[in-house]
């Protein structure tokens, strides 16, 4: 018989199992994640962030539903290093990664995000979640950098930085390419007799041939695809989605657009939307911006016929500012762009959605405190649970800040790329060339009178700049030198 201690424990532990099933069946369900990240898109494009001229509904309706940050900040102006930042929740100095391989850089042994660094995917993953990559990777080529190794279960894109939209020759869309000549020595724009297909010299050099050993691929074999990109993106997207939601399996699913990125192409049915703009160039960047804003409406809306839209995450970024005279990507009202350190460089378009834990119409929905992109990996690993959060990250979970249930801290978000430098303490911001000697080597702004840094204060107030500097070189102790840089071989 029993002894009567042991039957008492037997009983103690089943009701603990019953009290831990009736927990886990009253604890609300890990979300969803989207995360949609447009390439080159500037601060000022969206409707929600006040362009009349192209209307973006779709991606709006995440502001509409969710919440808009109008200081939300990446780790870097240019593409790869600010998807390392994204990707791993750091400053990517941190790791040795700050430049942006371009062409055949792409396959060079160490141009990618370092094997040593987790990614979201991974820790996803790890939580039970299906993952799956649908775009633009621009992490490295060579094969131990190939997001199936790097925590996606699911791959569909390609690698390097851009890529065609249609293959050669471009029937359904009007193309617009970069040439340093032009037919007959002529100057400004040559437009094909069609119309088509118009050649500008307004960059000086020639279009990248994106698509060089750079196929579309699915999992790690070569496909061919002609859809349109982004469309065929969003195809992609939607199905997984779809499978996930039926499966009722948690999903991370990162669809990383490479609108608005050159080349220019845009497609006819949205060409024909903008007949009223005159200027060609902006006129296809409606077109292509108009596309990716549909394509999002897709997404959102197989989400919604999924029946998770009520728990799922939805994350809207640029990975940093628009490349004004390339695409006509206004940064407005900001300066700079592109590679430059200014705030049209790196404060970005940044939304979230997630009417689970943040119900619509609940209170203003804008957030003004700073935020940045290295934010994400934090708040998503707390939403999803099941595994610890990393305690090395540079950023914070964002979702007691959004529900009034604790202060935004005032933080340091640090930029070094080569010899450009920035931080950003309050509302206090520093943009330096440390190739400069002093007493030019340093800006200094201050962003609540000043958000435009047209006001250098760097000559009038000497110990606050000494004080920002101090904290950026303080910062800069703490990372290290690059793992890979252009003509760097190791």
């Amino acid at each position: 018989m029993p002894r009567f201690a042991d039957l008492c424990r037997s009983a103690g532990l089943l009701c603990a199992a019953a009290f831990s099933l009736a927990a886990e069946a009253d604890a609300a369900p890990p979300p969803n994640i989207v995360l949609l990240i447009a390439d080159d898109l500037g601060y000022g494009e969206l409707g929600c962030q006040g362009n009349p001229q192209i209307p973006t509904p779709h991606i709006d309706s995440l502001a509409a539903d969710g919440v808009r940050f109008t200081s939300g900040y990446v780790t870097a102006a240019y593409c790869s290093a600010s998807r390392a930042g994204l990707m791993t929740g750091k400053f990517q100095a941190r790791f040795g990664y700050e430049f942006n391989p371009i062409g055949a850089q792409n396959d060079e042994p160490e141009a990618g995000l370092p094997v040593s660094q987790r990614t979201i995917a991974q820790h996803l993953r790890g939580a039970g979640y299906a993952t799956a990559l649908i775009g633009k990777w621009h992490l490295g080529g060579a094969p131990k950098f190939h997001p199936l190794r790097r925590g996606f279960g699911e791959f569909f894109g390609f690698l390097h930085e851009g890529h065609f939209y249609l293959p050669p020759p471009y029937r359904g869309a009007t193309t617009l390419l970069r040439r340093k000549a032009l037919p007959g020595g002529a100057s400004g724009r040559w437009i094909s007799p069609g119309g088509d297909l118009i050649l500008g010299d307004h960059m000086g050099h020639d279009e990248p041939p994106y698509d060089a050993n750079n196929p579309i691929l699915r999992g790690g074999q070569p496909v061919e695809e002609s859809e349109y990109l982004t469309d065929a993106l969003t195809r992609e997207a939607t199905d997984f989605i779809g499978r996930s939601a039926a499966a009722k399996r948690p999903f991370f699913l990162c669809l990383a657009y490479n609108a608005v990125h050159s080349p220019m192409q845009g497609a006819d049915e949205y060409m024909a939307r903008f007949a009223g703009i005159d200027d060609i160039q902006r006129r296809i960047f409606a077109a292509m911006l108009a596309n990716l804003d549909d394509s999002v409406g897709a997404v959102l809306e197989a989400v919604r016929q999924g029946g998770v839209a009520g728990d799922t995450l939805v994350v809207f970024l640029s990975d940093n500012g628009g490349p004004t005279k390339e695409l006509t990507s206004s940064n407005a009202p900001l300066r700079g762009g592109k590679g430059t350190l200014y705030e049209g460089g790196v404060r970005i378009p940044f939304l979230l959605r997630w009417p689970a834990a943040l119900p619509a119409g609940d209170k203003a929905r804008t957030f003004g405190a700073p935020v940045i992109s290295t934010d994400l990996f934090a708040t998503f690993a707390a939403a999803a649970a099941g595994v610890p959060v990393p305690e090395n990250l540079d950023g914070i979970d964002l979702l007691p800040l959004l529900k009034g249930d604790a202060e935004p801290p005032e933080r340091p978000f640090f930029w070094r790329t080569g010899t450009k430098a920035a931080l950003r303490f309050g509302d206090a911001k520093i943009v330096g060339d440390l190739a400069r000697p002093e007493p030019l080597r340093w800006e200094l702004f201050d962003l609540a009178s000043d958000a435009e840094e047209q006001q250098n204060l760097a000559a009038s107030q000497t110990d606050r700049l000494n004080q920002m500097v101090a904290r950026w070189e303080a910062m800069n102790a703490e990372m290290i030198e690059p793992v890979w840089k252009p003509g760097l071989r190791k």
